[in-house]
């Protein structure tokens, strides 16, 4: 019943957003019907291009992807990938187009409607990282990235389901469930995981429930559920994007950004995204490295003679990704690039330093980001009182003994997790991704995404067999995952790892890449294989 109401609560939401009976956009007899907008693949870029040119408005845009929410989110294929709509929604649209109508444009995002992470404040809508114990956590102001999201144009159409408490709970969790919004599917295979814990943002956005979608990652969980959602996730260098009102687990890892359909919309996305925020640790170093405009970088031959290093110890898991890491650097040779074996002497050392890091920072950084919100949980030690108290509604597949290991934790000053938090950025990073660049003259390295989707079980949790992207999660460099192919259907990506703030070279390899290859798919919706 619990969920049925949180369901329930959206449809009204995005029922109360449709046109009404008499074909109106608003009450009966107001103006006409809005014209439709086929919104199915069309790109973030495209849209902003019709409406400059007067031909398409952020109303009628809003609309159409409020209208495709109620028919294949809600309802049809039920994806259930978004957890809340912004009741201002079309308000905030028709405010834009009036802005535009006067003469003023705020940017390059002006009246595109994006879809936020549940785990990013954004006011008029609850922060809840998918948990119940959180749904009453109301922000009083924007995150950081959500304020110069509004800056640029953006209209916040809503919010997407995660997998709860970004993965950070249990080891034995279900990829893309919570508590609040219940289980995501992947659009390629209903039964099949979208993996996490960006997992409504991969899925919406795949489904061209918004024209783009921001999602977050600490280990994996923007590139993961991008791959899996042929989409392009781009995790970008610790501290480019601030990290200032969105649900912490690692100061060290965390970070925001773009998911999308196409390289170019990663792009313009991050144009927004980006920007130097003094209050977050890591701010201060992008200063001086965010370009005015990382389109600028997107050319058709960005790859022609760049060198990059294949990492095979990240190889190895499935037949059919092997082949397609041999297909992808063909398509990397036949676009002029050089392509090398490398191995990374620390690979893997830096799993169980980071393991500890995360445990003490997310419970220093989780109980700071409480007292700040003001939340109605005032602490971990609280939230895990509150789990064991609602355990059926909140843990009926999983328990939470993450939880429970970082309550655990002393505080940051302690000698264990200095030394674990100095060994896993240097096994990762110094000793390991920026040695292998720097010792073999390399552009980027280049891994596996991801393995294929897994049929999504809430017996035995999630079957993680294999991917390439945790080294740079670590190291807190940038990484971008491009569709490369498919396995019978479900969708595979590469990924291209860089030094710090090397996101408009990433960007540019992933371009031509993408260019080269074409290989992304729109969604089926297939019931099953």
């Amino acid at each position: 019943m619990r969920r049925l109401i949180v369901i329930a609560g959206i449809v009204l939401l995005a029922s109360s957003c449709k046109p009404s009976p008499t074909g109106t956009s608003g009450p009966a007899g107001g103006k006409p019907a809005a014209p439709k907008v086929d919104v199915v693949e069309l790109s973030a870029a495209d849209a902003a291009e019709r409406m400059a040119a007067g031909s398409l408005s952020s109303h009628d845009l809003t609309q159409a992807y409020l209208d495709r929410i109620a028919k294949i989110d809600k309802d049809g294929p039920s994806l259930n990938s978004v957890i809340e709509l912004n009741p201002d929604a079309l308000k905030e649209a028709d405010a834009l187009d009036a802005e535009r109508k006067a003469g003023k444009t705020r940017g390059a995002l002006h009246g595109l409607p994006i879809l936020l992470k549940d785990n990013i404040d954004a006011v008029g809508m609850a922060n809840s990282a998918g948990s119940l114990a959180m749904a009453d956590n109301r922000p009083k102001q924007d995150a950081f990235v959500v304020a110069r999201l509004r800056a640029a144009g953006a209209v916040i159409l809503g919010k997407t389901n995660l997998s709860e408490w970004a993965n950070f709970r249990s080891t034995r969790s279900t990829s893309g469930w919570s508590s609040r919004g219940g289980q995501t599917k992947n659009p390629y295979a209903l039964d099949r995981n979208p993996c996490g814990s960006s997992s409504g943002t991969g899925t919406a956005i795949a489904a061209s429930l918004a024209a783009f979608g921001v999602g977050t990652e600490t280990d994996g969980s923007i590139i993961c559920p991008a791959s899996v959602a042929a989409l392009v996730g781009l995790k970008p260098t610790v501290g480019l994007v601030s990290r200032n009102g969105i649900i912490p687990i690692s100061i060290s890892q965390d970070t925001a950004g773009p998911m999308t359909r196409t390289v170019a919309d990663a792009a313009l996305l991050l144009n927004a995204m980006a920007g130097v925020d003094e209050n977050d640790p890591f701010g201060h170093p992008a200063t001086g490295n965010i370009p005015s405009d990382y389109r600028a970088f997107l050319k058709p031959d960005a790859l022609k003679g760049k060198r990059f290093g294949v990492v095979r110890q990240t190889m190895g898991f499935h037949p059919a990704v092997d082949a397609m890491m041999e297909s992808s650097i063909a398509a990397l040779k036949a676009a002029g690039a050089e392509v090398i074996d490398v191995k990374i002497p620390t690979y893997g050392e830096w799993d169980k330093p980071e393991y500890e890091v995360l445990l003490y920072e997310f419970k220093d950084g989780l109980n700071a980001y409480l007292k700040r919100s003001g939340s109605p949980q005032v602490s971990l030690e609280a939230l895990i009182a509150w789990n064991k108290a609602h355990s059926d509604e909140t843990m009926p597949i999983f328990a939470q003994e993450i939880f429970e290991q970082a309550q655990a934790k002393g505080p940051t000053s302690d000698a264990a997790y200095l030394k674990a938090r100095d060994d896993a950025r240097r096994l990762a990073g110094k000793e390991g991704l920026l040695a292998t660049l720097d010792g073999q003259h390399l552009d980027a390295l280049i891994a596996p995404s991801m393995s294929p989707a897994w049929p999504t079980d809430h017996v035995l949790g999630d079957h993680f067999v294999g991917a390439g992207y945790g080294m740079a999660a670590v190291a807190g460099t940038p990484s971008i995952s491009v569709p490369s192919g498919n396995v019978q259907g479900l969708p595979i990506g590469l990924t291209f790892m860089g030094r710090p703030y090397s996101e408009p070279e990433l960007l540019g390899f992933a371009f031509a890449f993408e260019q080269k290859t074409k290989a992304r798919k729109a969604p089926e919706y297939k019931p099953s294989l």
